[in-house]
């Protein structure tokens, strides 16, 4: 009889306590290998494939495409130990040998978050994807899955397909206090976005735990109800209703993910961080020259061109070492400024999942070239989904280049917790007074937002003063190289 496994969703890291389904890459019935993805999962941070540490065949599947888990939740429930559907071939799960997969588990005490109660299987833990345990790949096959017994089979579920208890922390139903009898973050984030009151709930779990399925279910009542016209007098108004119907109508859309990572911060960053801009604009003429010049320099062998975004990211961290003031963060706790040694730069790139902002780690070390290379590759895996949640996080100063919508001008939101960010328009032919004449200039408007906790406009000044002499004359730059 084959052992089975439940898989939960794991610890992703960097914080992250929830994660939404995308799509799933096994089917039941499946047979699957160790570390082999099973489901695709967006998190605040990126996209993520999630690789099952077990190998065996899949024997359930928890919550449908588009479904938000949190960390802990059950994902998959896999049958490992000794099966032969076809009466030759068997498989083993969990790094075990051929024909001891069942019995390495059977007699091991308490398991893991990823495993039913009873069992601890030699599975190799890993939860990102590229750290396997070398085992050799099983051959992916349908198997019919009568015969194995799923836990799941006889566990109820809520309407997104979740296991009740998923909706419950680890605590357990003995963990409730308080006046509202809900312990899920999840659960309590859905009713705020619905305008529910969890008071007026009654709970179906136990001693009346107010689970997911509770809040969808009285979601559906408020939208399936008649709203009753009120009575209207001449010369009055009538009376706004209350709750969910009073909200305007139009389409609704979740601030999940990418898109509410995003707004959390810009909202936390305008609410903490008392920032101030100041902005001028530079004569881009030279700097454009001198780079068609390395882009020049050595023929058709000499390597990738040299972008214009990787001479601004070589400039502010020439920029930074002057003024280190804008390389820090504030730790209001301590009420301490803490100025960092390295300088993580982030940049800003659109995706079709919205703004993320990738991190160039130590960018003070790299030369020009080798910044282009480091944002040539974030951008190209943040465009495919596939940046790291690391690659997304620590950054100490960010560069936002929104010249390349078209626009001249901005006034950025700081990347919380940072001190600082340059903002750099469009580089567009003006009018400009050159060596006492007028002509015709490639100009950029170039915007410093700053965190006045962590300098005066002095030093913000000296800062954006220093990145538009380098880019006026580039040989300014050679100095600190």
């Amino acid at each position: 009889m084959p052992q089975v496994l439940e898989f939960k969703l794991p610890d992703l890291g960097e914080g992250l306590t929830e994660a939404l389904i995308v799509r799933w890459l096994v089917e039941v019935g499946e047979v699957v290998a160790i570390d082999q993805p099973v489901v695709e999962v967006e998190t605040a941070k990126a996209m993520v494939e999630v690789p099952c540490p077990y190998g065996g065949v899949v024997t359930a599947r928890f919550g449908e495409e588009g479904t938000e888990l949190p960390v802990g939740a059950p994902l998959l429930t896999v049958a490992v130990g000794t099966v032969e559907p076809s009466g030759s071939e068997t498989l083993t799960g969990a790094g075990s040998g051929a024909g001891s997969g069942a019995g390495s588990g059977a007699g091991s005490g308490a398991g893991s978050d990823a495993t039913v109660a009873g069992s601890e299987p030699s599975g190799s833990g890993n939860v990102l994807v590229g750290y396997g345990t070398g085992a050799p790949p099983v051959r992916r096959r349908r198997v019919r899955p009568e015969g194995l017994s799923a836990p799941a089979a006889s566990t109820p579920t809520t309407a997104a397909g979740l296991p009740a208890e998923a909706a419950v922390s680890a605590g357990g139903a003995d963990d409730v206090r308080g006046p509202v009898p809900v312990v899920s973050p999840l659960v309590r984030k859905l009713a705020r976005q619905h305008d529910l009151d969890l008071r007026q709930l009654a709970g179906s779990g136990p001693d009346g735990l107010i689970l997911r399925a509770d809040v969808e279910s009285a979601i559906r009542s408020v939208a399936s109800a008649p709203v009753a016209a009120p009575a209207v007098t001449p010369g009055t108004r009538p009376a706004g209703t209350a709750g969910a119907s009073a909200r305007p109508a139009g389409e609704r859309i979740p601030l999940r993910g990418v898109r509410g990572a995003v707004a959390d911060k810009l909202a936390r960053s305008r609410r903490e961080i008392p920032d101030a801009t100041c902005w001028v604009d530079a004569d881009a003429t030279e700097l454009m020259a001198a780079r068609a010049a390395m882009n020049g320099a050595g023929g058709p062998g000499a390597g990738p061109k040299v972008s214009v975004l990787a001479l601004l990211a070589r400039i502010c961290t020439a920029a930074l070492a002057r003024y280190p003031e804008l390389n820090s963060t504030v730790d209001m706790e301590a009420r301490e400024i803490v100025r960092l040694p390295e300088v993580h730069l982030g940049f800003a790139a659109q995706t079709e999942r919205g703004l993320v902002v990738p991190v160039v780690r130590d960018a003070q070390t790299r030369n020009a070239e080798s910044i282009g290379a480091e944002i040539a590759r974030l951008t190209e895996a943040a465009r495919a989904g596939t940046l790291k949640p690391a690659e997304l996080t620590g950054g100490t100063f960010t560069l936002n280049n929104y010249g390349v919508f078209g626009v001249d001008g901005s006034t950025p939101i700081i990347n919380h917790p940072e001190a600082a960010m340059l903002g750099v328009g469009r580089i567009v032919p003006k009018p400009w007074v050159h060596e006492g004449e007028l002509a015709v200039r490639r100009v950029v408007q170039l915007s410093l937002t700053f965190d006045h906790r962590v300098c005066d406009g002095g030093a913000a000044g000296g800062f954006l003063r220093y990145v538009a002499d380098c880019v006026e004359q580039p040989a300014v730059l050679l100095r600190t190289l």
